[in-house]
């Protein structure tokens, strides 16, 4: 049995400028580059945002009607709070001609989803921007504590040698250095045992 050869398309709305047209392929996710994979899926992604793709809006009207819904939901929701936006998009797109027939149909369903899909792209955008900036603040935090501590390390190493020529004890050099006595005995044991 014989079947058609399967193709892939795929059509991008997001806020990410993107050309008209471009062709994904699987093996560019792969960890290791191989010229011949075993496997390969190559998809055409095809930009239906509003200004894109104007052979493809011209000869497919529900997409330009949907580009343009969408164009303003994103243009209206940097104005005012989205749910007004949507709303606003929807009557102005229902008064318009644009998507009429199932804008009036759909409408809750609509503004239900399209507030829950933006809100859920904005989501995933700022969760992405906290972690990378959580990640960030505590690398930075961990090298600074650890360069502190290293570097109070080494100066506490250079004072309890001066303390031990001049004979004091753990017990003494904790007292005049402000530590704990436990932490002195450590770094005087690990002096100890770098020197055999």
């Amino acid at each position: 049995m014989k079947i058609p050869p399967p193709r892939f398309l795929i059509f991008y709305n997001g806020e990410k400028e993107q050309p008209d047209v471009q062709v994904l392929k699987l093996s560019e996710l792969f960890s290791l580059p191989e010229d011949h994979p075993a496997l390969e899926l190559e998809a055409v992604m095809l930009n239906i945002n509003k200004g894109h793709n104007r052979k493809l809006m011209e000869a497919c009207r529900s997409l330009r009607d949907y580009a343009e819904y969408t164009d303003r939901v994103r243009r209206y929701a940097k104005e005012m709070e989205l749910r007004k936006a949507v709303e606003r998009a929807v009557a102005e797109c229902i008064e318009e001609g644009i998507l009429t027939v199932f804008l009036k149909k759909n409408r809750a369903e609509v503004v239900h989803v399209s507030i829950y899909e933006y809100d859920a792209e904005k989501h995933m955008r700022q969760e992405k921007e906290e972690s990378w900036e959580e990640g960030h603040r505590t690398g930075l935090e961990e090298g600074h504590r650890t360069g502190l501590a290293e570097g109070r390390k080494e100066i506490l190493l250079e004072q309890i040698k001066k303390k031990m020529e001049k004979g004091l004890t753990p017990e003494a050099m904790a007292d005049v250095l402000e530590e704990d006595e436990e932490t002195i005995r450590n770094l005087i044991e690990g002096m100890k045992r770098d020197k055999l």
